[in-house]
């Protein structure tokens, strides 16, 4: 699945049989006029099949009042509920997907992976001992890696790391 996703400008979205892709990604920019509407109710349905997805981007409270007066919304309101990371002049919008490209890229790949899926396994977890326990245990696991000794390393020895093959990755 792609990381980043940038969106044009729509006015409505229905999305009966499948999530949005855009609430889905880990990153995604909107242009300024980009505008949002969760309008099933309007149609005497429900958000059924996209709630897991959006209730997890913008939270139940949002959810609740999105969800229940479908009222469109803005791209700014979108940013503000966090249902989008930034919101972007549409002049603007290639440069700034190049950047955040740039920055993923500059990253080991393997640690995005781990990254993201210690954010999938801590979020909504309380922290108790046993998460605390294997948090420590990630680290030292991913330490002692391939690309977590290269990364130190190159860090140590003010170079860049092997997994940045073409320079032109680097921001």
């Amino acid at each position: 699945m792609p990381v980043a996703w940038a969106w044009w400008p729509l006015a409505i979205w229905h999305w009966w049989s499948t999530p949005p892709d855009f609430v889905c990604r880990k990153c995604v920019w909107v242009v300024d006029t980009a505008g949002f509407c969760l309008s099933e109710v309007r149609l005497g349905l429900i958000p059924a099949t996209i709630s897991p997805y959006v209730i997890r981007a913008i939270g139940e409270r949002a959810s609740r009042r999105y969800f229940l007066t479908a009222e469109r919304f803005d791209a700014q309101e979108a940013r503000r509920i966090g249902l989008v990371h930034e919101v972007v002049i549409e002049d603007h919008l290639d440069h700034e997907v190049d950047k955040l490209v740039h920055a993923l890229l500059a990253c080991s790949p393997h640690a995005i992976d781990e990254a993201k899926r210690l954010v999938r396994d801590v979020s909504g977890e309380t922290i108790e001992p046993e998460l605390v326990t294997e948090t420590v245990r990630r680290i030292a696991q991913i330490r002692v890696s391939e690309q977590g000794r290269e990364g130190v390393q190159a860090f140590l020895n003010k170079r860049k790391p092997a997994w940045l093959t073409d320079t032109s990755n680097a921001t």
